[in-house]
């Protein structure tokens, strides 16, 4: 376990994703190159042999990524010392590939010598190129830390000292305590526990986390103080971080399967971040190629919105506006001009209404039509936003002169994931003017369904019906 050293903000690299990734190519490439090779090979090219070859090349592509996954070999700590890693991984191919021959040639296809050397040929090419070119990317973030977890602990005392030996003394465990956040100030919560020190209050840990990597809360409360617990975890909820209650002190034997282990730290699950690892770099990769393609295909009707709005007035075609982004990070956000630029409102302090003085004919026209948000795709390739998830509101936004966040209890729970173009309140016919608390509390409730249903095809479904949530625009000024 390494010890902070400053308070950085660092991105966090999920190990599971990079091997996903790496899973992919390597099956891609064994399982092609050794089926070509098999065809190319074969004394014998029937159709059954040719069967026969397909099955034989996915039985020695699986057999090479099971035997890599057993020793470690995808593993950061293997990826992260090149020569280790290649040597280790070129060895696993050549003598899972030394003994598929012999057994291909025995019991199942008359193969030539051709296809052993072929098969050790494509084995060291690939393995040269994927482990040499990740350890050249990933020497340097882990260096930085950005594979190990960072590790907030809420409480004090014999709780957390104990949670926090627990993991000192776990094994072959990379991560990285931040410090502590608790409320009390007495002798039952000191400044620093080893060393490890008291960074703030329970409120404070919103703002730290916004300006430092959190990826785990930890409560180490005893779980007999119901209360307590009760109310921390009300006050943390609506942080986009894993929460989980540290588990040693619980008298009550539960079943094995309700605990998830850090190192030896039994942990109770409370509140999970609703889309991270895997399931983060698929909706991003998704987000940014059809972004991609909504960009080349609508650039016609981009052009002619922007050649409009400054044909109509004086003032840049796009207008750029903060709001709230993911975890509450303040991020621009682009959109087409509707208003006149000497009565723009960059905080959004007053509510756009039906015959709205301060818009122009043309921004009548493209707010209606939501053409205005078209800039936004930009945003999505920027990783900014989403194409779906809850709509960014700026950061005075009202609803009937009241801030949203007064109007909704847990209102920024909705910002556990990053903000999107579209979104399923937006479809459900909440979009538009917000000059009710009706109309923001509806607003808020399907942002947080989204969130908890959230999927890849959920979001395509969404994208799908915006055009049509469109010609309702009744509420869009």
């Amino acid at each position: 376990m390494s010890e902070i050293t400053q308070l950085h903000k660092t991105s966090y690299v999920d190990r599971e994703v990079v091997q996903r990734l790496l899973k992919t190519v390597d099956f891609g490439v064994f399982f092609i190159g050794s089926m070509l090779l098999l065809f190319r090979t074969m004394t014998d090219n029937g159709p059954e042999n040719a069967i026969l070859a397909g099955f034989s090349a996915l039985c020695v592509t699986l057999s090479v990524m099971l035997v890599l996954r057993q020793l470690g070999l995808y593993d950061v700590n293997s990826l992260t010392s090149p020569l280790y890693g290649l040597l280790a991984s070129a060895g696993v191919g050549f003598a899972v590939g030394v003994l598929a021959y012999g057994v291909l040639t025995v019991l199942i296809l008359p193969l030539s010598t051709l296809w052993l050397f072929g098969w050790l040929a494509l084995v060291l090419v690939q393995f040269t190129i994927t482990r040499m070119s990740v350890a050249i990317w990933a020497m340097p973030l882990a260096k930085s830390g950005s594979f190990r977890q960072r590790i907030a602990i809420v409480g004090g005392g014999k709780a957390a000292e104990d949670a926090i030996n627990i993991l000192e003394d776990s094994k072959n465990l990379d991560v990285e305590i931040v410090g502590l956040f608790d409320d009390r100030n007495d002798d039952r919560s000191p400044e620093s526990i080893h060393k490890y020190h008291k960074l703030g209050k329970i409120d404070e840990l919103a703002d730290y986390a916004r300006e430092n990597r959190v990826d785990l809360i930890i409560v180490a409360v005893p779980m007999s103080a119901e209360a307590r617990l009760l109310q921390i975890l009300k006050r943390l909820w609506e942080l986009p971080i894993d929460i989980r209650i540290a588990a040693h002190t619980a008298k009550l034997k539960l079943s094995p399967s309700a605990y998830t282990h850090l190192g030896n730290l039994p942990l109770m699950s409370v509140f999970d971040r609703p889309v991270s690892g895997w399931n983060w770099f698929m909706k991003d990769a998704v987000d940014r190629i059809l972004a991609s393609i909504f960009i080349v295909l609508l650039s016609p009707v981009m052009a002619a919105v922007w050649l409009a709005v400054r044909l109509e007035s004086p003032g840049p075609a796009i207008f750029k506006q903060k709001r709230y982004g993911f975890n509450n990070e303040l991020v621009e956000v682009f959109k087409f001009r509707s208003m006149y630029t000497d009565m723009g409102d960059a905080n959004a302090s007053k509510l756009v209404t039906k015959g709205d003085a301060r818009v122009t004919r043309v921004g009548k026209f493209i707010r209606k039509a939501s053409l205005d948000e078209l800039p936004q795709l930009f945003n999505v390739l920027t990783g900014q936003l989403s194409l779906v998830g809850p709509r960014p509101h700026a950061t005075q936004a009202k609803a009937a002169n009241d801030l949203y966040d007064q109007v909704v209890d847990g209102y920024f729970a909705r910002h556990k994931v990053k903000p999107g173009i579209t979104g399923w309140a937006q479809i459900n016919g909440w979009r538009g003017e917000t000059d009710t608390h009706e109309k923001i509390e509806n607003r808020v409730k399907y942002d947080l369904d989204y969130i908890n249903r959230w999927s890849i095809l959920f979001d395509l479904y969404i994208i799908a019906k915006t055009p049509f949530a469109l010609l309702k625009s009744e509420n869009a000024y």
